[in-house]
């Protein structure tokens, strides 16, 4: 389902879903078995997929169909309390930050980028801009009021991390300044495990101030591996090149520790199975957790069209990896906070887990 999103028969039951913006978009939060996962749902594979997912019965269940057969049954995780609540000037909560998978808050700090700004620079699979145009979020979110929107997820809806993510600033610390303030106010309202997520800056000393100021794990974001790839699907990103990357991996992992430094990887733009793995074989060999994700194509980027990978793509790299990790003593359940924690977007855990077993 990830791979080929789902149909959704009564268009309410994605009346949360996520459209736009940084992270998981044109997404819906669906709970299979017990666990959550993110699936497309207003892509354009999603629209032809072969998975229906029915009318919701009054409890909330639904049947997945695929070409007609049911396959199960799945539930919609409900709407979160904290989204009703504003703030002393107005803003809905849901403004701030909003809820991925099932206990995790999320948030752009700085709803623009440098990167963003022109077509031959932006990362082209990238809706940040969107959200923001829409009016479905506010450009910069105070420390003031990520706290205040932390404290009330955690205390209504059982909100067990938060991910902090940026647009890239104009500045050398591509977004390290306003993480690390950001990290700091929602620590100073409630005691939530936070990871922050921007490009490598260029000093090193970057990491050491964010985790200082609350950060308990770091994402770094590849999403593609080979440099070819890069220059192709985000021109202006691919600047700081892979190989600084890794510097700052090997800098960062020293500050949060082994399994707290990630990166995200997007499976489908381009690269071959084995030039992701090889990749995650030296991420791994540093203590950098390779969270491996199939590539979502989202509506109005250039992107959009672009296929979704097929799912015996997926597996032929979430199987070698997840026995690349579980032998490395790299696990999923052991992150403190994160996409890599959450795990809703991958069924990398999944896979872990099985190869744990």
């Amino acid at each position: 389902m990830q791979s080929f999103g789902a149909r959704l028969v009564d268009p309410k039951a994605g009346a949360d879903s996520r459209r736009g913006g940084a992270g998981p978009s044109d997404h819906k939060a669906i709970t299979i078995d017990g666990m959550t996962v993110m699936v497309p749902v207003h892509t354009a594979p999603a629209f032809e997929s072969p998975y229906l997912v029915e009318q919701p019965d009054e409890f909330g269940r639904s049947r997945v169909l695929r070409d007609g057969l049911p396959l199960g049954e799945i539930s919609f995780p409900p709407r979160p309390k904290f989204y009703g609540l504003t703030t002393a000037d107005g803003i809905p909560y849901s403004k701030i930050a909003v809820l991925h998978g099932r206990d995790v808050l999320a948030t752009t700090v700085l709803q623009t980028c440098i990167r963003y700004q022109s077509r031959t620079k932006t990362c082209q699979f990238c809706a940040i801009g969107q959200s923001l145009a829409a009016g479905r979020t506010i450009e910069r979110k105070t420390p003031a009021q990520l706290g205040e929107v932390a404290k009330a997820a955690v205390e209504l809806d059982g909100v067990r991390h938060m991910v902090m993510t940026t647009g890239t600033p104009a500045g050398s610390d591509r977004g390290a300044a306003i993480l690390a303030e950001s990290a700091a106010g929602v620590k100073a309202a409630v005691d939530l495990p936070i990871q922050v997520q921007c490009e490598p800056p260029d000093d090193d000393a970057w990491f050491a101030r964010m985790h200082e100021a609350g950060a308990d794990a770091l994402g770094m974001h590849l999403e593609a591996v080979s440099e070819s790839v890069r220059r192709r699907i985000m021109p202006g990103k691919a600047q700081v090149s892979v190989k600084r990357y890794f510097e700052a991996f090997e800098a960062a992992v020293p500050v949060f520790g082994r399994g707290q430094v990630s990166s995200y990887i997007l499976a489908g733009l381009g690269d071959t199975a084995e030039e992701i793995l090889a990749v995650c074989e030296r991420l791994v060999a540093i203590g950098v957790y390779p969270f491996v994700v199939p590539f979502v194509p989202i509506s109005g980027t250039p992107l959009e069209s672009h296929p979704a990978p097929k799912p015996d793509f997926i597996h032929g790299i979430l199987g070698p990896l997840s026995r690349m990790l579980v032998s490395s003593g790299l696990k999923a359940v052991d992150v403190k906070a994160g996409c890599a924690k959450c795990g809703a977007c991958s069924a990398l855990s999944t896979y872990e887990r099985s190869a744990v077993a």
